[in-house]
């Protein structure tokens, strides 16, 4: 287990994700994407953000997402990301409230996702996108601050990720930046995540 307790505050955490040396990837031949990797605070514990997409979605229904999604004509990963926060739970944020940004993981689907950290502190209460979202939950950064799990499939030679959550599975790309700012954030450690895969079903 990491230090991800109530000791982990804005300060630190803002520290941590600013000294972090990130890696974007130029591949402007792809569709560019944005995810809000937002720190809420939920009966004084440190807590990510996540949403459980909803079943009717042509695509990854039903899965553990960051809020996110394609960043529209000139709009900055920053603009993309707290757009897509208001949209889908409901949180409205500041620019200040943005730490930096993580590395760029590039999906199999063909996207560019540009993690965006921020801090929320209390969230209130949180109404997902009818649409979209089938629930919103604020897990604590504790529970998300463990060894992944690593299993291989004959389609790929990397390893596909996954964060054990509430009996469920996180998997890549969530996972893999899910587990980046939990490195970075809980114990100030360089993890690089873009090279572990997705599952079979993510890559359509």
């Amino acid at each position: 287990m990491g230090t991800a307790g109530t000791s982990i505050d804005r300060d630190t955490v803002a520290a941590r994700v600013a000294g972090f040396p990130r890696i974007a990837a130029d591949r402007p031949d792809l569709k560019q994407a944005a995810v809000a990797v937002c720190v809420t605070q939920h009966e004084g514990r440190p807590c990510l953000l996540l949403t459980r997409r909803s079943a009717r979605l042509r695509a990854h229904a039903g899965q553990w997402a960051l809020p996110g999604g394609r960043r529209e004509a000139g709009e900055t990963a920053v603009d993309g990301a707290l757009r897509e926060l208001a949209e889908e739970v409901g949180l409205v944020l500041a620019v200040g409230s943005v730490l930096g940004l993580l590395d760029d993981y590039v999906t199999r689907s063909g996207y560019v996702m540009t993690p965006v950290a921020c801090w929320a502190g209390p969230a209130g209460q949180l109404t997902g996108s009818e649409a979209e979202v089938a629930s919103v939950h604020e897990v604590p950064l504790a529970d998300l601050d463990v060894e992944p799990r690593f299993i291989s499939i004959p389609e790929s030679v990397a390893p596909v990720v996954q964060l054990p959550l509430l009996g469920d599975y996180l998997h890549a790309p969530t996972a893999a930046i899910v587990h980046q700012f939990c490195r970075i954030a809980c114990r100030d450690e360089v993890q690089r995540v873009a090279h572990y895969e997705q599952p079979v079903f993510a890559w359509r």
